[in-house]
């Protein structure tokens, strides 16, 4: 393969390498406040881009289809709003006696009471080829469940919660999340047919805003380099936070690639990237981009696989 072939198929990977490059070299761009208002531009319009592009190439029937996949939305739900945080509060006992430092772990928890992203998850399961329409109704439910359920989480674990303007945050979803994936789809229904013919590059723009969005979030970061933190404890944090996302996609994957799990590879997709990500945590989401090649390898390969197992056996001659 030439170098300019890999480069066309490993593009999203060097994307992120270059969103990054870009981000460190002027952080101000990207960063809250600065000319492109990522409290603006990515808060609403990227989200709202990313359900509206998901409106557009989904088939109703996909999205009423995953809306009955019942099984599949209890166990991302119970995992990533009771399994996830629990985890994460049994670990950080043990890290406790530590020399970490202490305000990091309670940051680790409270990211483990987050609810699932609305737009990352989205994006990765789209950019796998997984079941998209079920990751758009998990990120969405959980967002929703979210503002109930992480506030009683944050006092369970912690001890301490805030007050939640449960309206505004109700409106922003609804408007950002449901409204554009019901206009899509209603603008679908006018141009199925051109749709069918030119098969625009969905898979691709939704890749293009999630650049965008790791390109904000690096910037954020960037731009506050004097966070007074000691090394060991940040570093040992990340590390952390690798691991820990680490296993909790092979632990979903292996549960829901078991025998009889009633979970096809295009499932286990929606279910490792909505499972385990928490809302814009930045070393989620570049794990789980760098990712996206090899899970991706991995449901190909397998759906392959199952069809081949289901092709009726040809008649043995005598």
């Amino acid at each position: 393969m030439g170098l300019l072939e890999r480069s066309r198929k490993e593009w999203f990977i060097l994307g992120i390498a270059l969103v990054i490059a870009v981000a460190k070299l002027e952080p101000a761009v990207g960063a809250k406040g600065g000319p492109l208002k990522p409290e603006i531009t990515i808060t609403y319009i990227a989200v709202s881009a990313i359900f509206f592009n998901s409106g557009l190439s989904l088939k109703t029937e996909e999205l009423t289809s995953a809306l009955m996949h019942v099984k599949l939305h209890l166990f991302v739900q119970i995992f990533t709003l009771v399994f996830f945080p629990a985890a994460i509060w049994l670990f950080l006992q043990v890290l406790s006696v530590t020399p970490i430092n202490e305000w990091l772990l309670k940051g680790l928890q409270t990211v483990g009471c987050m609810p699932p992203p609305v737009s990352s998850a989205v994006i990765l399961t789209k950019a796998v080829g997984g079941n998209e329409a079920a990751a758009i109704f998990n990120s969405a439910f959980g967002s929703f469940l979210g503002i109930v359920i992480t506030p009683l989480l944050l006092l369970l674990f912690l001890g301490s919660s805030s007050s939640v303007p449960f309206s505004s945050i109700f409106s922003q979803l609804f408007m950002t999340v449901v409204v554009p994936l019901i206009i899509g789809q209603i603008v679908r229904r006018h141009i199925k047919d051109w749709l069918e013919r030119k098969k625009p590059p969905f898979g691709a723009i939704s890749s293009c805003v999630l650049l965008m969005i790791i390109y904000t979030t690096f910037c954020d970061t960037f731009s506050n380099p004097n966070i007074d933190l000691d090394k060991f404890s940040l570093i040992i944090i990340v590390f952390i936070i690798f691991s820990v996302q680490l296993s909790f996609m092979l632990l979903t994957f292996l549960f829901s690639t078991r025998n009889n799990s009633g979970f096809t590879p295009a499932d286990t997709v929606a279910i490792i990237f909505c499972s385990t990500h928490k809302s814009l945590t930045l070393a989620q989401i570049l794990l789980g981009s760098v990712l996206v090649p090899t899970i991706k390898s991995w449901m190909v390969s397998r759906q392959k696989a199952l069809k081949l197992t289901r092709q009726p056996k040809a008649p043995v001659k005598v």
